[in-house]
């Protein structure tokens, strides 16, 4: 089909798109790119007026109508949520007398997950709705375009058209077709299986564990859960990025594909982590507790997690950003990826630049990383 064929429109909502012919194109399944979490996030208010993220969806069309392509973007005022940090490039811009913001964000809000950036019917339509996304860029005075936590298989789409790549790393835990948790300990050394296990014993043995998914979870849960997660963004973030309300439209729309993990003294819970189920992965999320209890954090985000994701088949676990700390129970160092689409020329210069010094950096810490895993010598 030639781009004349072709149009392309910026929408100002996810909700004027269909949701079968949205998810139609989102090929893998992945959760965070479906209709029902982009539209839970916007009509919570979590995404909006106020939040500095607006909805901004750019789509794809052919003569007749139909829906060929769609990238899930947003309009953004700052750089918080997004978890690839560029401060350092708004900073610089602005002191040579640019506006960085507003900018355009091509993600799934406030979350460090890999998944698709661009859904599309063909992989050869990625030139026209890149073209789209780079041609809104300039006619609206954006700076720059960014594509975060791109899967893989979508990055030559991105480089082919022009747009500079940057990596990071984090750490996911890798499903070597262990049938139990001990399987997945044999594979480790010595002194770090004895560690894994008392770290569990004394976590399981100071709190009752529960796996709620669907229609299991309640507005209860919800409640206690909201409390966690208030704690655990106020700290880090300094106000939490989600509403209450958008927690029980999660639950309505996608809750088949939500697992709480909660921790209970009295039966009363004290912790939780929401986990989110992809075709082939488990996605944590959002932790938080009203108690502090040694090796909970551990049990209940990441060992719970590695339970999950072998009783489901799936082949890894996604546990957010950052955290070293992971590294030493079995999640190894893995790169990530985003493209950036920069308007001036002499600005995407010396972004090119930097991002070149800095891959070479991440690629030396991976190396690194990796001979600290704790996995058995020679595995």
């Amino acid at each position: 089909m030639s781009e004349l064929e072709l149009s392309a429109r910026l929408l100002g909502s996810i909700n004027n798109v269909d949701a079968r012919d949205w998810d139609a194109l989102n090929l893998s399944d992945n959760p965070f790119v479906s209709h029902a979490f982009l539209s839970a996030c916007e009509d919570s208010g979590s995404v909006g007026p106020g939040t500095g993220w607006q909805a901004a969806p750019i789509v794809l069309e052919s003569a007749s109508g139909a829906l060929l392509g769609a990238l899930p973007a947003f309009l953004k005022g700052h750089s918080q949520g997004e978890y690839v940090f560029d401060h350092s490039w708004a900073d610089a811009y602005e002191r040579a007398g640019g506006s960085y913001y507003p900018k355009l964000q091509i993600a799934a809000p406030f979350t460090p997950a890999t998944g698709p950036r661009l859904l599309l019917a063909d992989d050869g339509l990625a030139p026209a709705l890149l073209g789209a996304a780079a041609q809104i860029c300039a006619q609206n005075n954006l700076s720059s375009a960014h594509a975060t936590f791109i899967e893989p298989e979508q990055l030559p789409l991105f480089q082919d058209n022009g747009w500079l790549l940057r990596s990071d790393i984090q750490f996911h835990w890798h499903n070597r077709g262990y049938d139990n948790f001990d399987g997945f300990l044999a594979d480790l050394a010595s002194r770090k299986r004895k560690d894994l296990r008392k770290e569990r014993a004394k976590a399981q043995a100071a709190v009752e564990i529960r796996h709620l998914s669907g229609s299991d979870i309640t507005e209860t849960d919800w409640d206690a859960f909201w409390v966690f997660y208030q704690d655990t963004g106020a700290r880090k973030w300094g106000t939490p990025y989600l509403t209450r309300e958008a927690f029980t439209l999660m639950g309505e729309r996608m809750g088949d594909r939500l697992l709480l993990i909660m921790g209970y003294r009295d039966d009363a819970p004290i912790a939780g982590a929401l986990n989110v189920i992809g075709r082939d992965a488990l996605y944590g999320r959002y932790w938080g507790c009203t108690e502090t209890i040694p090796f909970l954090h551990f049990e209940i985000c990441y060992y719970q997690a590695i339970d999950a994701a072998i009783a489901r088949g799936l082949s890894r676990v996604e546990a957010g950003a950052q955290g070293g700390h992971k590294l030493a129970r079995g999640y190894a160092p893995v790169e990530t990826w985003s493209a950036h689409w920069i308007v001036d020329s002499g600005f995407r210069e010396a972004v090119a630049d930097f991002l070149e010094r800095e891959r070479q950096g991440v690629a030396t810490d991976k190396i690194y990383l990796n001979r600290r895993t704790p996995f058995r010598k020679g595995d």
